[in-house]
């Protein structure tokens, strides 16, 4: 879980990640669900380069979606945040199990 103080240091990546949300058009349920997976990850893990965080972020929305029902693949939300396919690929479920929740085995 994270604090408050981790949504005020982030502000600028939480604005970032609603704005490839908003390229995805994504509704709010799944842009939450993002927000909060990021700043649980990001308070977690340290990560303090902005190229992490922008992995972080786009895996985030990618699973914050896949959990709300309002999925994109990996690549629209990979072209949308402006990174590979990749990265989305080999972090989504880390994000998801460490949230506490079981990906899907497909």
């Amino acid at each position: 879980m994270y604090r408050a103080r981790d949504q005020v240091e982030n502000e600028e990546w939480l604005a970032r990640l609603q704005q490839t949300a908003d390229r995805l058009d994504l509704d709010a349920a799944a842009r939450s669900r993002a927000a909060d997976l990021f700043l649980s990850t990001v308070a977690e893990s340290g990560e303090a380069e902005d190229r992490s965080k922008r992995a972080v972020a786009a895996a985030s929305l990618y699973a914050g979606s896949l959990i709300e029902g309002d999925q994109r693949s990996q690549q629209a939300v990979a072209d949308a945040a402006g990174v590979a396919r990749l990265t989305i690929q080999q972090r989504w479920k880390t994000i998801l199990e460490e949230a506490g929740l079981e990906p899907p085995s497909w």
